[in-house]
């Protein structure tokens, strides 16, 4: 179990140029301070994965995501609270270019946002105030992790800190590109995962 002082640690390594193995909801992720090149690059290396990949930005709560992005419009800021928190990751527009580090090379890239349900095990994560660069805790290519016995050696003995949250869903999120939504109300799903076709459209069929 995840406690406020385990929270407090992981904002202080996050703070310091860290790079933390925690549980959330989904999977097992890896975790860094969004704007530090030097955590990023750490982050990627950890997981051999190539740099140019873009990650996604993860709040511990959808109000602090919410006040952290303005410029998102009514329509998005409606969808985005039918859906979270939960297992989703959502792409934006980010045209002011947020978060660029997360987003990989292309300035025209989607800002790829998370706000995990928090269950039990990983409540104490809720009192963290700052957004982190999140990606799951597998080496590229290999299987998520639901259990932090089931990330790698090579990934558990080269982070700075290990937070369990014991056994979690262990299907990735479900990737939901609401990029034209404030627009024309169009959204799509573009990988299948913790959250099911379905609910996704209940939850924003549901808005009109």
């Amino acid at each position: 179990m995840i406690t406020p002082d385990q929270a407090a640690t992981f904002e202080r390594c996050m703070a310091v140029g860290g790079v933390a193995l925690f549980g959330a909801d989904t999977v097992y992720g890896l975790a860094c301070d969004p704007g530090n090149d030097e955590a990023v690059r750490r982050l990627y290396a950890i997981k051999r994965r190539r740099p140019d990949r873009p990650a996604a930005v993860m709040f511990f709560s959808r109000e602090l995501a919410l006040a952290a992005l303005p410029e998102v419009g009514p329509r998005t800021v409606a969808g985005l609270e039918a859906l979270l928190p939960g297992g989703v990751t959502v792409l934006l527009p980010n045209p002011l270019r947020r978060y660029p580090l997360a987003c990989g090379p292309d300035p025209d890239a989607p800002l790829g946002l998370r706000v995990p349900a928090l269950g039990p095990a990983a409540a104490g994560l809720a009192a963290v105030r700052w957004p982190v660069l999140q990606s799951s805790a597998n080496l590229s290519g290999e299987p998520e992790a639901r259990r932090l016995e089931d990330v790698a050696a090579v990934v558990r003995d080269d982070v700075d800190l290990v937070l369990d949250a014991g056994e979690l869903a262990g299907r990735a999120s479900t990737v939901i590109d609401l990029r034209r939504y404030e627009d024309d109300g169009h959204w799509e799903i573009v990988r299948e995962g913790a959250v099911s076709p379905g609910c996704v459209e209940a939850a924003l069929g549901a808005l009109g």
